[in-house]
């Protein structure tokens, strides 16, 4: 019982619209703007770029603080892996937004944070070097993710959480089937560094 209601508190953690509510300080709903998205760089096209980098990190922070938890907490792999990905979907399907969340990048970060923190820098260093030559944020976060599970492996993470991350990465590549209809017709927007 006690393990389930961490599963619980941990989706509605996870549902916590962090980029709606910092746009709404600028009186801006980035759900009704560019891409429609909630996540930080859409929030950063909508509400500024210092709202988009604190979105951000409460993102992160929303997926590594249950998954943190529970492994201090000395659950079993299994369960922190359940864990993690309740928080994950969470941001996706956040019950505070009638299940219309966001793509789970940043949230996903945050459990691997935790889980798995020394896979995350090869797939950290594939994501700046993609976003730098191409500018594209969302191929970029679809290099990473993808790529998580293997530096996982080969870093050998517990098995666990090497199969909650190759389930993250179904659901991230899932939640960016239209950017990759754009990336593929050359449509997908640009991110800007100056």
């Amino acid at each position: 019982m006690q393990q389930a209601a961490y599963v619980i508190i941990a989706y509605l953690i996870g549902s916590i619209p962090i980029g709606v509510m910092l746009a709404r300080l600028k009186g801006k709903d980035p759900r009704k703007t560019g891409s429609g998205n909630i996540g930080a760089t859409n929030v950063m096209r909508t509400a500024g770029r210092a709202l988009g980098i604190v979105t951000l990190f409460g993102d992160i922070a929303k997926g590594f603080l249950p998954t943190f938890i529970a492994m201090r907490c000395d659950m079993p792999k299994e369960v922190v892996a359940v864990i993690g990905f309740a928080t994950f979907v969470g941001h996706l399907f956040p019950v505070f937004l009638k299940f219309r969340g966001g793509k789970g990048v940043a949230t996903a970060l945050g459990v691997y944070l935790a889980a798995g923190p020394i896979a995350i820098i090869p797939c950290f260093i594939i994501f700046v070097a993609i976003l730098l030559i191409w500018r594209y944020v969302s191929l970029g976060s679809l290099a990473g993710a993808g790529s998580v599970p293997f530096a996982m492996y080969v870093l050998k993470v517990p098995v666990e959480y090497v199969c909650l991350a190759v389930v993250i990465a179904i659901f991230v590549f899932i939640k960016h089937k239209d950017n990759i209809k754009r990336l593929i017709k050359g449509q997908e927007n640009k991110i800007k560094f100056n």
